[in-house]
């Protein structure tokens, strides 16, 4: 949550993104950071820092905008309920989940305690199902590798 505040704070973003206002704004602040603006190297290094982050941070809010999940949402509620819980990772309220299908999403705000839950539950899928995998902020990190 940390993170999506930040990059919402970066790009001047209230409420629910709207593509077509981040992208505006990340047009302006892609050119008023670009290094190449910058003579003094101390200059251009941090410019080249602050450039890195909102391109991040660009990917970063267009994956977890409505539009965006919207248009992928059928795939997900294919990944959700055809697929099973492969692995999974917590790291300071993100959840990280791997499926069988290869896809990984990342839920945002998920707490140690339901971790608990999730991991300890008879069927993980289910129990992700009720309480995780439609109720937090979510994206997709990872695509499925296709084998040829």
């Amino acid at each position: 949550m940390k993170r999506i505040k930040e990059y919402k704070k970066l790009f001047k973003i209230e409420g629910a993104i709207d593509l077509k206002e981040l992208k505006t704004s990340y047009r302006s602040l892609v050119k008023e950071w670009h290094p190449d603006k910058f003579q003094d190297d101390a200059k251009k290094e941090e410019a080249d820092i602050v450039s890195t982050q909102i391109i991040d941070g660009y990917h970063f809010l267009v994956s977890i905008a409505p539009e965006t999940k919207a248009a992928n949402l059928e795939e997900y509620k294919t990944t959700i309920t055809e697929f099973q819980v492969a692995d999974w990772h917590h790291k300071s309220m993100l959840l990280e989940v791997t499926f069988t299908d290869g896809n990984k999403y990342e839920y945002f705000g998920v707490s140690k305690i339901l971790f608990g839950k999730f991991v300890n539950a008879k069927s993980m899928n289910n129990f992700g199902k009720r309480n995780i995998f439609n109720s937090f902020i979510y994206r997709k990190s990872m695509k499925a590798s296709v084998e040829v």
